[in-house]
């Protein structure tokens, strides 16, 4: 009896593998290409302001690696808010007015300029890999966003796990995009142009939520921005495993996950997140990427999520949507938040600024 039950686990666990397996999107090698091809930095090499930066960022992982583990979570989160340094997240230091409102339950903050149009609305969602980051760790850029684009910048405080499902942070950003629509920063009314943007995490949420607009047959957004996002969850770009050394941001934590065999990360993707990995909420690269707004993705061809970036744009300008790549070599993730010491970092917000101004691909 004992090698009988032995014998369908193992056959229960190879098909599970199998199946599993095959589920496993294939990327398309067409979307990987050359690495330079949409290089935007006139430099081939990161300045050396880069130095400060990566300093900067292991300076960070020492501290997310220190204290008890039972609350190295608060202790990441505490970081990340703090990361900006001293002075860089007060509003009068910012150059930016706060202005904290209550998003049909979901906390979030209004932050503009003197030149910000209210007519002229952004959608900000931040990252932090859907464990950490908030409007206060952020808000250095967005401020910038605000200033540089004259832009009000509506961030919004989404729910994170392990304290929430993944599933209440995507209807947290769908909610918001309601609200921004009918509201403004200082009276009720539909905006002239709206946009929505996002990084990392906050990239994979900005990217699903242009295909649910779609879908929902709501007002498109004029233009999308995502910086370094996250298209796959199923964690299959071969940039993920290629670029773990010369990501200092993400390679530390994230490295020990490319030992994992690929069907068992998938299972325990699928587990941790209640959903399929595949399911486009949470891989937008996956869904359908037709009649999408014009969206601009900037990565670093130094990270991980390198070749996430890649294949989203591939696959949109396959299916005729006005999506655009511009990458900067040896960049650390997110490297725009950086804007006041790389000038890499200024370059990208520029680009930005004027994809936005022109609201067009190039």
């Amino acid at each position: 009896m004992a090698w009988e039950i032995l014998l369908a686990a193992v056959v229960a666990f190879v098909g599970l593998w199998m199946l599993t397996w095959l589920r496993l999107p294939k990327p398309d090698s067409n979307a990987l290409g050359d690495p330079s091809a949409n290089r935007e930095s006139s430099r081939s090499v990161a300045s050396d302001a880069n130095e400060e930066v990566l300093s900067l960022v292991a300076s960070l992982g020492r501290r997310g690696r220190s204290g008890p583990r039972r609350q190295r979570l608060s202790d990441i989160r505490k970081a990340i808010d703090e990361f900006a340094g001293p002075g860089r997240q007060h509003p009068d230091e910012l150059g930016v007015r706060v202005h904290e409102v209550d998003v049909d339950g979901v906390p979030a903050e209004w932050v503009l300029s003197p030149d910000s149009d209210p007519n002229r609305r952004l959608l900000y969602l931040h990252g932090g890999g859907f464990f950490v980051g908030s409007p206060l760790s952020h808000r250095p850029l967005t401020a910038d966003f605000a200033k540089r684009m004259g832009l009000s910048v509506l961030v919004i405080d989404y729910r994170l796990m392990p304290e929430h499902r993944r599933r209440d942070g995507i209807e947290d950003c769908q909610k918001a995009y309601r609200w921004i629509l009918e509201n403004g920063p200082e009276a009720q009314g539909a905006p002239g142009q709206v946009f929505i943007a996002g990084d990392s995490a906050g990239g994979n949420l900005t990217l699903m939520m242009t295909a649910w607009i779609r879908d929902q047959q709501l007002r498109q957004v004029d233009a999308a921005v995502a910086l370094s996002p996250v298209t796959d969850s199923t964690f299959v770009s071969p940039s993920f495993v290629h670029n773990v050394d010369t990501d200092p941001m993400l390679g530390p934590g994230l490295g020990a996950l490319t030992k994992i065999p690929k069907s068992l990360m998938y299972v325990a993707t699928s587990l941790a997140l209640r959903m399929s990995p595949r399911d486009s909420l949470i891989s937008p690269v996956l869904g359908e990427l037709s009649n999408l707004p014009p969206t601009l993705v900037q990565a670093s061809e130094s990270e991980m999520l390198f070749d996430d970036a890649r294949r989203y744009v591939y696959e949109a300008r396959r299916r005729g949507s006005p999506v655009q790549l511009q990458t900067w070599p040896e960049m650390v993730h997110v490297w725009q938040i950086f804007y006041h010491l790389l000038p890499e970092a200024n370059e990208a917000l520029e680009r930005i600024s004027e994809f936005l101004r022109d609201g067009r691909s190039r």
